[in-house]
């Protein structure tokens, strides 16, 4: 097969943006038309999220027909409401008899903090999102979900740098593919998974010649916090922050192994956010199954791990200023 870098070469799913340029916030829906098999696992300590209980692979429901990744905080998480009256009218859902009725579960990050605090993904945004959708790659940066993230907070959005959205795939063989598209709106810095250098993070905020991106240009979080003045601002440090992704394969799965390539995803999260999964994020990872191809779960799990890596970085790469953030792309 052809591989675009996207998690749409993953044959079944299908990608949709919506956003609000002005007010800097969106919404992004991966779509499931057939219905896959998922797994979540919510890292963070900060989540806001929907329908996560339903995929404990002890509940009933087997299913999702799609996943919402959305801004506006809490109140994003309206923009679900959207996707499912868009597959209601599509005639796809869990048929309990009565009606169908879709299973959308969600993530939402706070992006409040730039553009408008009063405009956020609702039920409209969600659904012009999921009638967007299709399996051709889904832009990248600055778009849905990503069109309001930022990155590298310790001291609010003065400092920070601008984020977006990211996906990238893998050919794993065998006909297998992972594929992940991410949402990246931490509060630590991101990192290069192959130099491990900061790719973009919390500015040192120094004047002069420095050109965006170089290793002055960076105050590198982790070495803020050991500081005085780094620990003194943790008590007031932003809360804004989350990074919301899906992982998908055409293996076949069951609940138990979503779950599990869903934990296993997450590593590619501490790969390339220093640091990850603090109280201040919400890191919420969704893995989705297909169901084609026979493959061995921890290999599954270990590439959704690699593509999650190389999609946050992405995010950032493809990333435009926005809002007064400066961001990697010119």
């Amino acid at each position: 097969m052809k591989i675009r870098n996207a998690i749409t070469d993953v044959r079944g799913i299908e990608v949709g943006h919506a956003q609000d340029e002005e007010a800097l916030t969106g919404c992004t829906v991966i779509l499931c038309r057939k219905g896959v098999v998922a797994g979540v696992d919510v890292r963070g300590g900060a989540p806001g999220t929907r329908e996560t209980d339903l995929l404990d692979p002890v509940n009933l429901v087997q299913k999702v027909h799609a996943v919402v990744l959305a801004g506006g905080s809490a109140y994003g998480l309206d923009a679900a409401s959207g996707v499912m009256r868009y597959l209601e009218e599509q005639k796809i859902g869990f048929d309990t008899g009565a009606a169908k009725v879709p299973i959308v579960p969600a993530a939402i990050l706070y992006d409040l903090n730039i553009g408008r605090a009063d405009v956020r993904p609702d039920s409209a945004m969600g659904y012009r999102a999921a009638a967007s959708a299709s399996s051709a790659a889904p832009a990248e940066g600055n778009a849905g979900a990503g069109m309001g993230a930022s990155v590298g907070k310790m001291f609010g959005s003065n400092l920070a740098m601008k984020a977006g959205v990211g996906t990238v795939s893998l050919d794993i063989g065998g006909g297998v593919v992972v594929g992940a598209l991410v949402a990246v709106n931490a509060w630590g810095d991101v990192i290069d998974p192959q130099t491990n250098e900061i790719i973009a993070g919390l500015r040192s905020g120094k004047v002069g010649p420095l050109r965006v991106g170089t290793k002055d240009y960076f105050a590198d979080t982790l070495a803020m916090l050991k500081s005085p003045v780094g620990r003194g601002v943790m008590a007031l440090a932003s809360r804004a922050n989350t990074v919301i992704g899906v992982v998908a394969t055409n293996a076949s799965l069951t609940k138990a192994q979503a779950t599990k390539v869903a934990q296993m995803a997450q590593d590619g999260v501490a790969r390339t956010i220093r640091p990850a999964h603090t109280m201040l994020d919400g890191d919420v990872i969704f893995a989705l199954a297909t169901g084609v191809k026979k493959a061995d779960v921890s290999t599954v799990g270990a590439f959704a791990a690699e593509a999650m890596a190389e999609a946050i970085a992405r995010a950032v790469r493809m990333a435009a200023s926005a809002g007064g953030i400066p961001g990697l792309l010119r």
